[in-house]
Protein backbone atom coordinates (compact mmCIF):
# COMPACT_ATOMS: atom_id res chain seq x y z
CA UNK A 1 0.00 0.00 0.00
CA UNK A 2 0.95 3.72 -0.78
CA UNK A 3 -0.03 6.95 0.57
CA UNK A 4 -1.46 7.93 -2.59
CA UNK A 5 -3.97 5.26 -2.80
CA UNK A 6 -6.15 6.18 0.35
CA UNK A 7 -8.35 9.47 -1.14
CA UNK A 8 -9.89 9.83 1.40
CA UNK A 9 -7.17 10.47 3.93
CA UNK A 10 -7.09 14.01 4.60
CA UNK A 11 -3.98 16.12 3.71
CA UNK A 12 -3.06 17.17 6.48
CA UNK A 13 -3.24 13.40 8.19
CA UNK A 14 -1.18 12.93 5.12
CA UNK A 15 1.87 15.44 5.75
CA UNK A 16 1.85 14.50 9.72
CA UNK A 17 2.20 10.92 8.57
CA UNK A 18 5.00 11.94 7.10
CA UNK A 19 6.42 13.84 10.10
CA UNK A 20 6.81 11.19 11.56
CA UNK A 21 8.18 8.87 8.86
CA UNK A 22 11.24 11.34 8.01
CA UNK A 23 11.71 11.44 11.90
CA UNK A 24 11.61 7.69 12.61
CA UNK A 25 12.96 6.34 9.71
CA UNK A 26 10.03 4.45 8.66
CA UNK A 27 8.79 3.72 5.18
CA UNK A 28 5.60 5.39 4.38
CA UNK A 29 3.92 1.74 4.42
CA UNK A 30 4.81 1.05 8.11
CA UNK A 31 4.08 4.70 9.10
CA UNK A 32 0.48 3.99 7.90
CA UNK A 33 0.48 0.88 9.64
CA UNK A 34 1.23 2.40 12.81
CA UNK A 35 -1.23 4.82 12.18
CA UNK A 36 -3.96 2.90 11.68
CA UNK A 37 -3.12 0.11 14.09
CA UNK A 38 -3.07 2.62 16.91
CA UNK A 39 -5.80 5.28 15.51
CA UNK A 40 -3.85 8.40 15.36
CA UNK A 41 -5.67 9.60 11.98
CA UNK A 42 -9.02 9.29 14.55
CA UNK A 43 -6.81 10.66 17.17
CA UNK A 44 -6.01 13.75 14.85
CA UNK A 45 -9.40 13.83 13.57
CA UNK A 46 -10.89 14.13 16.90
CA UNK A 47 -8.21 17.08 17.85
CA UNK A 48 -7.77 18.82 15.22
CA UNK A 49 -8.40 22.23 16.64
CA UNK A 50 -5.92 21.61 19.31
CA UNK A 51 -3.12 19.59 17.01
CA UNK A 52 -3.18 21.85 14.03
CA UNK A 53 -1.92 24.99 16.93
CA UNK A 54 1.36 22.74 17.90
CA UNK A 55 4.70 22.49 16.24
CA UNK A 56 5.62 19.49 14.50
CA UNK A 57 8.02 18.67 17.09
CA UNK A 58 5.38 18.54 19.92
CA UNK A 59 2.60 16.86 17.97
CA UNK A 60 5.68 14.04 16.68
CA UNK A 61 5.89 13.88 21.07
CA UNK A 62 2.13 14.28 21.31
CA UNK A 63 1.66 10.86 18.67
CA UNK A 64 4.53 8.96 20.59
CA UNK A 65 2.73 9.55 23.69
CA UNK A 66 -0.86 8.09 22.42
CA UNK A 67 0.67 5.13 20.98
CA UNK A 68 2.73 4.72 24.45
CA UNK A 69 -1.02 5.27 26.03
CA UNK A 70 -2.87 2.79 23.54
CA UNK A 71 -0.01 -0.03 24.66
CA UNK A 72 -0.62 0.03 28.16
Amino acid sequence: RDLHSFPTRRSSDLLVLEQYKMQKGLSGSETLKLFDKNGITDYLAKHYDVLHTQGATWLMHDIDEHIKDRKI
